[in-house]
């Protein structure tokens, strides 16, 4: 693994770019340790899908929500009226 350092990197920055399209990824460090990475950048243009990761899709018995998760309690609903409009009837 060759580190090549920050001055050097700030003035060969169009050769180490045009070495990262060629695929190398470059490793940039500040007295002899790595701190950054330049690699390729990737676009991926497929729209993501719900539990797809290295595993792929969720199962069924993968998942699981509460009924009630979005049902929040009296007592925090009171708390988030209570700003500038504490006088106001909370809705029903």
């Amino acid at each position: 693994m060759q580190i090549i350092n920050i001055s050097e990197a700030k003035s060969t920055l169009s050769k180490l770019i045009e070495r990262v399209m060629n695929g190398e990824e470059i490793i940039i460090g500040k007295a002899g340790k790595p701190v950054a990475k330049i690699v390729p950048f990737d676009i991926n243009t497929q729209p993501r899908v719900l539990g797809s990761g290295p595993a792929g899709q969720w199962k069924d018995d993968e998942f699981w929500m509460a009924a009630d998760f979005d049902v929040l309690p009296d007592d925090m609903i009171e708390l988030f009226y209570e700003g500038e409009n504490a006088d106001e009837e909370l809705p029903a």
